[in-house]
């Protein structure tokens, strides 16, 4: 069996390991549950951060093809979603060429769609309606090519402030592992259930109020929202300088306690 992931920094990784120790990420988590079950399972991940929706087609989509994968994953389309200009219709144009081209070639394909911004920041408030928008268009691409979607979108779980990191764009490790965990279930994979919905334990501290929370946001603006709004004054991107992590198909090690949250 082949899996090859396709999209920009969520499923490249980031929030998971970094640049230094290697980056893990729901992509990579999935597919040691799927070698878990599939001996000899290979597994491509040619996401790469920072990229729009039209990037992930006209850059990975032929390579994916190559690869000729059993399973593939398509995310993409937050990074659309920042942008000033954002066009719903254009952007999933872009997924649903992806979608139609892969299972074309017998692949089964999964997507997810998003969560509310929002619920993560109130100051993305503004980009409620974007988010929903995209996520209808996803689910009607979707059925109309047979792809699976992992429906993240509407349980509470999956704005809880632990399972981001701290700039509130990418999963945390434990993130990343409720979103593999949310894909194994939509793919009725072996020993998937639908625990990754589940709340997470009452904080041991609970979250700001008031001026506290003000203060956090903030912070919050200062240390990630400007100097990302800097790299779109300069027509810079985080990508830039930054090729896949595993353009080709590798076998894949089976860590005991891969599907477990770590």
């Amino acid at each position: 069996m082949r899996y090859v992931a396709l999209g920009d920094s969520q499923t490249e990784g980031l929030g998971d390991g970094d640049d230094t120790t290697g980056l893990r990420g729901w992509a990579d988590r999935l597919a040691e549950h799927l070698a878990q079950h599939n001996p000899g399972l290979e597994y491509a991940n040619l996401a790469v951060r920072g990229r729009l929706a039209r990037h992930v087609r006209t850059e990975q989509l032929a390579a994916a093809l190559a690869l000729r994968p059993d399973l593939a994953t398509v995310v993409a389309g937050v990074n659309d979603l920042l942008r000033p200009r954002f066009d719903a219709d254009e952007v999933a144009g872009h997924l649903e060429a992806m979608f139609a081209a892969l299972t074309a070639q017998g692949a089964r394909v999964a997507t997810l769609t998003f969560p509310d911004i929002a619920r993560i920041t109130p100051l993305a408030r503004p980009l409620s309606p974007r988010v929903t928008a995209l996520n209808d268009r996803i689910r009607q691409a979707a059925r109309r090519h047979g792809v699976t979607v992992a429906e993240t979108s509407h349980h509470p779980v999956v704005t809880d402030p632990r399972l981001w990191s701290p700039d509130r764009l990418h999963a945390s490790p434990l993130g990343h592992q409720r979103i593999a965990a949310a894909v194994a279930h939509a793919l009725a994979l072996p020993g998937s259930d639908d625990t990754w919905t589940h709340p997470l334990p009452s904080p041991a501290t609970p979250s700001p109020t008031g001026w506290n929370a003000t203060v956090a946001e903030l912070r919050w603006a200062a240390a990630f929202l400007g100097p990302w709004l800097g790299r779109r004054l300069r027509g810079r991107s985080s990508g830039d300088g930054h090729t896949a992590k595993r353009p080709h198909l590798l076998a894949v090690p089976t860590p005991p306690g891969a599907c477990s949250e770590s």
